[in-house]
């Protein structure tokens, strides 16, 4: 155990003494999980490339993979170029496109190894002249690529459709559209405006009980080529209504990193399984937790899982969109990287007071792995800010 002294709120300072670090789960553990679970993963930035991080990205390619692998070996899957990887706010098409290679290349090397990979539209920049055909195209360059290299399908929501759509309508006939041309069964991504302010609004409504409805026409349309929809509203009210009416053999992948424990657990009318950001965090511990579920353990889930909850309500905090800066904090405090510098220079979009209470929750929630060297990288980021 470490003892530091970390800011509070109020401008002061108090001392923290460090808790036991949870136990990795065994292989034979993680080889049998009831529940699918892909951890959305993050990018290591290249520390030594000689850029403007704020117009400029460099990825450290062997500590990106590794980072995966780490995935892999806990037994969850690999979310690949999802937001959680900065794709559109920092990481373009072009290099996600190479970062997809990249994994899907090492997951070939791993029999077993779930992946599955995100598709959009962000490299066609929204505007006045960008309009439906232009959508539907860009969808198509993308999904073609993906498909060559082949990885399965994250259907991603569109910056482009949500500001020239002019009602459901087009939301229908673009998803129908390319759901049409798609090889094998995909994810279909609603991610709400408190991740992306640009997707306010997405299928055609600025209430989502009424989007909810457009975009269950679409999967009861297109539901054989559906895998399943990943909701990302931060309500677990909105995600159980919808996931108790999609039709048979299409899953609810939650993507809510504020209550994913009792979602996952489920009810006596369904479950939903994973795909979180929050995952990449706390991978032990979700790995430990669904090791617990798939044997019948749900106390041992939940006492596993609860504590992990307040740690990622505070990651996701409002401004949500920052939350890429916690987990990346957090793998560095893991030692799974060398350095606390992002794509697009956001390692700074989070105060230091808010770096001091994730140590703590993360500690509380027993997710970081050597709490001694943990306390040492924290002080170190201390006395960048003069307070040592």
């Amino acid at each position: 155990m470490a003892t530091i002294v970390l800011p509070t709120e109020g401008r002061k300072l108090a001392p923290y003494t460090t808790g036991e670090p949870i136990a990795f789960p065994s292989a034979a553990e993680t080889a049998c999980f009831n529940r699918i679970a892909y951890a959305a993963a993050h990018v290591v930035a290249d520390p030594l490339a000689d850029v403007d991080p704020w117009v400029d990205t460099a990825v450290d390619w062997d500590k990106t993979i590794a980072f995966r692998n780490y995935l892999w070996d806990l037994g969850l899957g690999v979310a690949e170029a999802m937001d959680t990887a900065q794709r559109g706010g920092g990481l373009d098409w072009a290099g996600a496109k190479e970062l997809i290679r990249h994994a899907l290349d090492a997951a070939r090397g791993r029999p077993g190894a779930k992946i599955c990979c995100g598709v959009g539209t962000d490299h066609l920049e929204p505007g006045a002249d960008v309009g439906i055909d232009d959508i539907v195209r860009a969808y198509e360059e993308q999904i073609e690529a993906i498909e060559r290299m082949g990885g399965k399908l994250v259907i991603m929501a569109s910056r482009a459709l949500a500001r020239a759509a002019r009602g459901p309508d087009d939301y229908i006939n673009v998803y129908g559209r390319i759901l049409q041309q798609v090889r094998e069964p995909v994810l279909i991504h609603w991610l709400g405006e408190m991740f992306d302010p640009a997707l306010a609004g997405y299928w055609g409504a600025a209430d989502h009980g009424a989007a909810m409805l457009t975009c269950l026409d679409v999967v009861r349309e297109n539901a054989a080529r559906i895998d399943g929809v990943k909701i990302s509203l931060l309500s677990k009210e909105k995600e159980i209504e919808m996931r108790r009416q999609l039709p048979a053999g299409v899953r609810m992948y939650t993507g809510d990193d504020f209550n994913y424990a009792e979602l996952i657990a489920g009810d006596e009318e369904g479950y939903s399984d994973a795909l979180l950001g929050i995952f990449d965090a706390i991978a032990p511990a979700a790995s430990a937790g669904l090791a617990r579920l798939a044997v019948g353990d749900l106390q041992g889930f939940h006492g596993i899982m609860e504590p992990t909850v307040p740690l990622s309500r505070h990651i996701f905090r409002a401004p949500t969109r920052f939350y890429k800066t916690g987990v990346v904090f957090l793998a560095w405090l893991n030692g799974l990287q060398d350095h606390f510098i992002m794509v697009g220079g956001q390692e700074s979009a989070r105060s230091l007071t808010h770096l001091a209470e994730l140590f703590r929750l993360a500690d509380q929630a027993r997710v970081l792995h050597d709490p001694d060297r943990a306390a040492a990288r924290m002080t170190r980021l201390m006395a960048l800010h003069g307070l040592a």
